[in-house]
């Protein structure tokens, strides 16, 4: 999740740049898992949710397109539905005591559960890895997954955990006087990655 602005932004993605990305993040979901058998998906609010689906959906494609072609995916069969969720980690974050009250957003566990499933973590941005430290615990008081991975629109840089994405869209070096802004259609009525610089504040207000 990152922080949006309202500095003078460049689009680095655009719509058909996202769509693209997301079709070879799903790809490489089922190289990976030989599959997507016992793939969850979760999204991080809000984008991250809307992202989630979004793969969903194209897992979906991808095993329907495999089955009917005869080629062996285990992935339950053409027609399957992706079990897809949304992850709310505003209670487990570090920086509560730092920022005014935050709303809470939904979680919503899919009725199959994640033990023993391959869950997915699904975010816009990833910067400090704060916000997924926060997932992971939120995750760890659900369920107890087989495996955790990690996909991520973008990865800025600037880590202060130990955290890495295993599947991302772009990887965009910024400096941490830049904001990266995600915007997608459900939420902001448009596809977009926009990067700019953090507003400069007058002088007196230093």
């Amino acid at each position: 999740m990152d922080t949006h602005d309202s500095g003078v932004a460049r689009p680095v993605l655009e719509g058909p740049d996202i769509a693209r990305v997301l079709t070879r993040i799903a790809h490489e979901i089922v190289e990976r898992a030989k599959g997507a058998e016992d793939v969850v998906l979760l999204g991080i609010p809000t984008r991250g949710v809307f992202l989630a689906q979004r793969l969903a959906a194209k897992l979906e494609e991808i095993v329907d397109a495999a089955g009917g072609s005869g080629r062996k995916i285990p992935a339950g069969g053409p027609g399957r539905k992706i079990p897809v969720g949304s992850l709310d980690i505003t209670m487990y974050r570090d920086d509560l005591r730092m920022h005014p009250p935050r709303a809470l957003a939904r979680t919503d566990i899919p009725s199959e559960g994640i033990d023993g499933r391959l869950v997915v973590l699904v975010d816009d941005v990833l910067f400090s890895g704060r916000t997924i430290r926060a997932a992971l615990d939120a995750l760890n008081d659900i369920g107890r997954p087989r495996a955790v991975q990690l996909a991520v629109l973008v990865d800025r840089g600037h880590r202060e955990l130990p955290i890495r994405a295993d599947y991302v869209g772009k990887n965009l070096p910024t400096s941490l006087r830049e904001t990266v802004k995600v915007q997608l259609a459900e939420e902001d009525g448009r596809d977009a990655v926009l990067l700019g610089a953090k507003p400069t504040a007058p002088a007196g207000e230093r």
